[in-house]
């Protein structure tokens, strides 16, 4: 089975790029280097052809009025490239450092391929090498000013003295990740019944999402790249609606998560749910909106989940599954605090990320495609990165309940970065 459809030549993933594609990709990473050492870079488009406008079918010759002047066909417009002028970025406009840049890179990495990274705002801007850094950049900006980082550092206690509420949130199962579809998409179920704006404060709602975006980054597994959304709507009144944060969850998906989102299933939707649309609709990227279809029944699931996957909370499914948030262990977090290992497998994890940049930069100036000795190379120590980041994780990230085993002793997410998903069928 094809994951995703991500294995197609020109899909834009890696793996599958088109000789332009790599070019693109060399031209963002040479970019991202330059920015980082000089403060700014130019970057010049490639000229786009524009078709020219077809000419009329030819008029046989004739004398008179049909012939001549008026009876002949005009030559076709010729094909004039549209040439972009250069686009110029500075670290100091974004409002970002180098170390700020190279810091943020490799703190969302994590246990991904980098490329992956980068292809992600590469095809979200079309390929447009200036845009996809500009959006990379301000991507990066953004985790900084959120400070992602402290909801991967941060234990579930300590983000609930933080933000109030935010315990409450994972208890009483507004969302939850269960399974996968049958792309091998991780599931995210949103209860939206159980919403209402007023029982927390926007920013333990806005921290609950970060966490959730964060953390189901690691079930996702290669060469899958995104989560199919269950908008379960059975229950939605419009004492439920909260458009605020829907904004914020539609930016975050377009603008710093973006080509995360598979599928997204509308299920159940009401009759007073239509009204909400209309006002929703046009926030949303084509693009993300495509990717929406509407289910009206719970047969209609089962065209996207395994039955087998599919919690028996639906009809036709036959998880016996029924969430249960699973707090806290005592002393789950106590390799953070083994300075001197994390030392030594951060080390080596730098190492390899500084050879990974060493062949990068290599590659960025050499003939090599992505599947020759130079992308090979670089694809062989994207997988050494991956192994290591699992490694170093238990000492620089705190548990979560996917981390943490049930009443059967189990846990979704293993030591080596595995997602096993047990089914109780």
């Amino acid at each position: 089975m094809s994951l995703t459809g991500n294995s197609a030549p020109g899909t834009g993933h890696v793996g599958t790029l088109t000789p332009d594609q790599t070019a693109a990709l060399k031209k963002l990473w040479a970019a991202i280097y330059e920015i980082q050492e000089k403060g700014s870079v130019t970057i010049v488009p490639e000229p786009v052809p524009v078709p020219g406008t077809p000419a009329p079918a030819p008029v046989a010759a004739s004398t008179g009025w049909g012939g001549g002047w008026f009876g002949s066909a005009a030559p076709a417009a010729p094909v004039e490239p549209v040439v972009e002028p250069p686009l110029t970025l500075t670290l100091e406009e974004i409002g970002l450092t180098a170390e700020g840049v190279h810091t943020a890179l490799w703190n969302n990495v994590l246990g991904d391929n980098p490329d992956t990274l980068v292809l992600r705002f590469l095809r979200a801007r079309k390929w447009h090498v200036g845009n996809g850094l500009t959006m990379i950049l301000k991507a990066f900006k953004w985790r900084q000013e959120q400070n992602v980082e402290d909801v991967k550092t941060l234990g579930d206690d300590e983000l609930e003295k933080e933000y109030p509420k935010f315990k409450n949130q994972l208890e009483m199962g507004k969302s939850f990740v269960r399974g996968v579809d049958k792309q091998g998409q991780p599931v995210v179920y949103l209860n939206v019944g159980l919403h209402r704006p007023a029982d927390q404060d926007h920013r333990t709602l806005e921290r609950l999402t970060l966490y959730l975006m964060e953390t189901g980054r690691l079930l996702i597994q290669p060469p899958v790249e995104t989560v199919a959304l269950v908008f379960d709507l059975s229950q939605f009144g419009l004492g439920n609606m909260d458009y605020n944060f829907v904004k914020f969850l539609v930016h975050c998906f377009e603008a710093y998560y973006p080509e995360s989102l598979g599928a997204i299933m509308v299920h159940k939707s009401p009759f007073v749910f239509w009204g909400v649309w209309k006002i929703i609709e046009p926030w949303l990227d084509p693009v993300v909106a495509s990717k929406i279809c509407f289910t009206s029944t719970d047969a209609e699931l089962l065209d996207h989940i395994p039955a087998e996957h599919l919690p028996t909370t639906y009809e036709g499914g036959k998880d016996k599954y029924s969430y249960q948030y699973l707090p806290p262990v005592e002393g789950e977090n106590d390799r953070m605090k083994d300075t001197a290992t994390r030392a030594k497998l951060q080390g080596e994890w730098n190492t390899l990320a500084q050879q990974f940049e060493a062949k990068t930069r290599a590659w960025i100036v050499s003939a090599d495609g992505e599947k020759d000795k130079l992308g090979q190379d670089r694809a062989d120590i994207a997988k050494e990165l991956r192994t290591q980041y699992f490694k170093l994780e238990p000492y620089i990230r705190a548990r979560n309940q996917f981390h943490r085993k049930d009443a059967a002793g189990h846990s979704v997410v293993q030591e080596d970065g595995t997602a096993i998903w047990d089914y109780q069928n």
